[in-house]
């Protein structure tokens, strides 16, 4: 069960924007008890399409295996992203996937050791490790340099959105719903801000 409403908090963590065509989106993501859902992914496509060029965020490229854990637990990447895997613990990790926009294997490897793997599918890849069964982290590969993902508050903003009819995604592991996603229709304004409340079912 997903539901989306105005929120009127949110309004103070917009500043507003200069751009005559672009216009900020604040959203908060809240489960059905209206708590707060960190860790969900943000994303936008305008009806006019994504700007040309390549895509690229200000977080960069890697997870790190760091405390048996993946670091961070969930990572955005654009389509055509290496993401790279160090290794900073002290025993050997094997991380792979099934996922169907990215199956994979990165074989053992020790301390201080870096595999890579080239994302050229957009979607939600999950990863784990073969040596330890509690690892577990995720990879949102996206066509939109318009994603965010939601903090501790479970609120995020998107800048420099294209005004106009919007389709806005939100993605988490646990979200009750096909491929883990629900989809919204948003209209962004030209000037101004735009703040969304969305509730979401988890499993």
């Amino acid at each position: 069960m997903v539901r989306i409403a105005s929120l009127t908090a949110l309004a103070a963590l917009i500043a507003p924007l200069s751009l005559a065509h672009a216009g900020p989106v604040g959203v908060r993501v809240v489960d059905l008890a209206g708590r707060p859902v960190p860790d969900a992914v943000v994303t936008l496509h305008p009806a006019s399409g994504v700007p040309a060029g390549p895509i690229r965020f200000p977080w960069g490229t890697t997870m790190t295996q760091k405390d048996i854990t993946f670091r961070p637990g969930t990572l955005i990447v654009p389509v055509g992203a290496s993401v790279a895997f160090p290794n900073h613990d002290k025993v050997r990790h094997h991380v792979y996937s099934f996922s169907k926009p990215a199956r994979f294997e990165l074989k053992l490897y020790g301390r201080d050791q870096t595999r890579s793997y080239t994302f050229r599918t957009a979607g939600a890849v999950a990863l784990g490790c073969n040596i330890h069964d509690r690892m577990q982290g995720f990879i949102k590969v996206v066509d939109t340099p318009f994603a965010a993902l939601t903090n501790a508050a479970g609120q995020t903003r998107v800048d420099g959105v294209t005004a106009g009819n919007a389709r806005l995604t939100v993605w988490h592991p646990r979200l009750k719903a096909k491929h883990n996603e629900a989809t919204f229709v948003l209209d962004v304004p030209a000037a101004g801000a735009v703040a969304k409340q969305i509730q979401i079912g988890l499993r």
